[in-house]
């Protein structure tokens, strides 16, 4: 017991709770398939988003409130393992996704940077004596530098737009997810 109470004061952990009528509020109204294969209720999950990222702490405790009358416990193993794979699976998606916005951020940045350097290289080397290579100065310089800040933006602004969601689902596969009595 005492090792609990350490480990808190290092970790902050916060609870969450969730209220639900029945087991059904979890779930898409438009799945009519069993509850061990159905989508989730985008309303459900809109909640566990807003009230988790409401926490400042890392760790948390979600707990999903039910009436005592209407526990079942054989569902509530089979919620509590769908909701972390879910959350789990979702997690690496994001986490893929992000780490291919950055790749592809990162390769059209050298892109640019090997287009820019290409065009200067034309015309330090040729001195514009033809035609052609003003021509290739001219289509090598703007796409260089699109290229250059396309990448930065995939970098440094749309690898960001994903952080919150992968916030969220690591928190959720880190979290403690149980039910209880309302």
């Amino acid at each position: 017991m005492e090792y609990e109470k350490k480990q808190d004061i290092h970790e902050e952990v916060s609870e969450v709770r969730v209220a639900i009528d029945t087991y059904d509020d979890i779930f898409s109204d438009f799945d009519p398939r069993p509850d061990s294969v159905r989508g989730f209720s985008q309303d459900f999950l809109v909640e566990a988003e807003r009230a988790v990222m409401s926490k400042n702490s890392e760790r948390i405790n979600f707990v999903i409130m039910i009436e005592k009358e209407k526990r079942n416990l054989g569902e509530e193993t089979t919620i509590n393992n769908r909701l972390k794979k879910y959350f789990s699976k979702y997690y690496e998606i994001m986490k893929k996704k992000k780490k291919k916005v950055i790749k592809k951020g990162i390769f059209f940045t050298v892109a640019g940077i090997i287009l820019m350097f290409a065009a200067t290289f034309l015309l330090f080397k040729f001195r514009q004596e033809s035609i052609l290579t003003s021509f290739f100065v001219i289509l090598l310089e703007p796409g260089g530098w699109f290229l250059f800040w396309k990448g930065l933006e995939l970098v440094l602004f749309e690898a960001k737009d994903a952080t919150p969601d992968l916030k969220f689902y690591e928190r959720m596969v880190n979290s403690s997810i149980r039910f209880d009595s309302a």
